[in-house]
């Protein structure tokens, strides 16, 4: 494949009527959206696609593994959300890909999203009443309802989520009591895992309404296969050497056919790797995590990036959500318990301490209050998950496994007061360091128009304002994060894929 790309490369660039085996398109990256736009230009006949990864792997931020037992552990992505005009269901369903346990929730805070089954203790090992618990996450779901359902009065329009949450929240009796502000801080924290988000008080309120869900209960655990068996089926379309590992792409430039200039350089893009490999193409998809791109767009792109792009980059947010898998060779916890969710007396996303904390590195001391609980783990009976995000799953990190490890130990032993072992095994993620996706996914700040960005982001180049002569959709641009209703997602990566390919396909067919 590579070969006979390099050898085309060498030849007389096409016209734009020319048939489509010679139209040269090279993708970046082999996530979701890099693979389905491969595979939608290859069923549409495309035949020199190449695709470069820059990891030893496919799948991007899908990273199935596993580390404990035969039985797979989701590093990554986790969920398929939504099953009505899902292209992801659609397709594991097709495939029976998916496993029997579904939820119905719609956002992770919703009352189905923590069952009853879950235990809630605070610091001080006592159980907090499930009552309680019921009544505040009610409230709470009712208050991010109306934010998703763009349903804000003016006055909470303006504010962060965490802002318009502690507001219409304070309206319950509830409130006033020390469980309730417990939970309720509890919830916040959730609700970060869901937004990627460092804090609430960092994200926008009114925004959050462009994202879409779903018709239909979302999957949390897939078939036997895992997230990666999805993936498996749109590579099976590619030819085999399509998509090349261990190539990371270092500049990409474009607009090379200068009018007037040396007729040597056929074809107007070209790809050059950090292993020196350099590729000519007619179009180039670039799939690339926002986070990639905060971290190289000044200096991948040659000409640089129009300014409206580059400031889309600079004004979306890209958080981190990090797992911490912990394997017991017995288990410690009741049967009917299906998660252990910690509440504190100052969590970091009560508005006090998340102010008091905005100065100096002081959290850094008790980044563990960060993480909401340790959830139990479908198919594996003797291990737990922990979820932490933002800044302080940025710096647990940098800290060692066995550090993470009897920290999180400890806490469950504090917390619920039962006799629990070391635990004999960890597997922990990294997103944030990872230097090929730095971060999870994408949220929307306060006082950013995620819908103006969004588009900004999607938007191929040249722009239509471009000198005349130029060749159109020279870079194409696909992600989560290009999706202006389903940024954070695989099927909104997955579409943007097939956008981006459909884009050239009917380019193509004029």
């Amino acid at each position: 494949m590579f070969s006979l790309l390099k050898k085309l490369n060498k030849t007389a660039g096409m016209s734009d009527s020319k048939g489509l085996e010679e139209v040269k398109v090279v993708v970046v990256g082999s996530g979701f959206a890099g693979v389905a736009a491969a595979a939608t230009l290859v069923k549409a006949g495309f035949q020199n696609v190449l695709v470069l990864e820059a990891k030893d792997r496919v799948g991007g931020r899908v990273h199935t593994t596993k580390p404990f037992t035969d039985k797979v552990l989701e590093v990554g992505a986790n969920w398929i959300h939504g099953q009505k005009g899902n292209p992801l269901f659609q397709l594991a369903k097709q495939h029976n890909l998916l496993s029997e346990e579904s939820s119905t929730s719609t956002n992770m805070c919703s009352q189905h999203s923590v069952t009853s089954k879950d235990y809630f203790f605070r610091e001080d090992g006592k159980q907090v009443p499930k009552k309680v618990v019921d009544q505040v996450r009610s409230r709470f779901t009712k208050l991010t309802d109306k934010a998703f359902d763009d349903e804000l009065d003016c006055r909470h329009r303006k504010m962060t989520l965490g802002g318009y949450l502690d507001d219409a929240y304070d309206e319950y009796p509830i409130a006033s009591t020390v469980n309730g502000q417990m939970v309720f801080e509890w919830c916040k924290r959730l609700e970060c895992t869901d937004e990627a988000c460092s804090s609430l008080y960092e994200v926008s309120a009114a925004q959050i309404s462009n994202y879409t869900d779903l018709e239909g209960g979302f999957f949390n655990t897939l078939g036997l296969g895992g997230y990666r068996a999805v993936l498996d089926v749109l590579l099976k379309d590619l030819p085999p050497g399509t998509v090349q590992c261990n190539a990371e792409v270092k500049t990409i430039q474009w607009d090379l056919i200068k009018k007037g200039e040396s007729e040597e350089q056929k074809l107007p893009v070209r790809i050059t790797c950090e292993n020196g490999q350099s590729y000519d193409a007619n179009h180039v998809i670039v799939t690339a995590s926002l986070g990639v791109l905060k971290d190289k767009a000044a200096t991948m792109f040659e000409p640089s990036l129009p300014q409206p792009k580059l400031n889309a980059i600079k004004n979306l947010g890209f958080g981190i959500v990090d797992k911490i898998f912990l394997y017991f060779e017995e288990k410690f916890w009741p049967d009917d318990c299906a998660g252990v969710q910690m509440v504190w007396e100052e969590g970091p996303e009560d508005e006090d301490v998340y102010n008091a904390s905005s100065e100096g590195d002081d959290w850094k001391e008790t980044w563990y209050k960060k993480i909401t609980g340790f959830d139990t783990v479908a198919r594996h009976p003797t291990a737990l998950l922990g979820w932490i995000t933002g800044r302080e799953a940025l710096h647990m990190e940098t800290l060692e496994d066995n550090e993470i490890r009897e920290t999180c130990v400890r806490l469950l032993r504090t917390f619920t007061g039962w006799t629990v072992p070391e635990a004999s095994k960890t597997l922990i993620s990294r997103w944030g360091h990872d230097s090929h996706v730095r971060g999870s996914y994408t949220f929307v700040p306060h006082r950013v128009d995620g819908v103006e960005e969004h588009k900004a982001l999607a938007s191929p180049l040249p722009p239509k304002v471009k000198t005349k002569g130029s060749k159109p959709l020279q870079v194409l641009f696909a992600g989560e994060a290009t999706h202006v209703n389903f940024y954070t997602t695989t099927h909104g990566a997955y579409m943007t894929g097939v956008r981006e390919a459909q884009r050239l396909i009917s380019y193509h067919s004029d």
